[in-house]
């Protein structure tokens, strides 16, 4: 009986690995399709605004000020 314990653990294993490595490939074949890749700086620089320029850091940890960059 000890083996149908292992079988079952080593079946269901290959389904999650297979569903993971599947809906990756998808991600990425959608990804592509929609465009999402071709001009990557474009989207990395896309969360910065007027508040927060591209490297002018804004955030800090808690009890220390922020370095002003001039």
């Amino acid at each position: 009986m000890e083996w149908i314990n292992e079988w079952f653990f080593y079946g269901l294993a290959f389904i999650v690995a297979v569903a993971i490595t599947g809906s990756a490939v998808y991600a990425l074949y959608w990804a592509s399709s929609k465009g999402q890749l071709r001009d990557l700086e474009k989207g990395a620089a896309s969360i910065f605004d007027d508040k927060e320029p591209i490297g002018q850091p804004t955030d800090f940890f808690p009890g220390k000020t922020p370095k002003r960059h001039h």
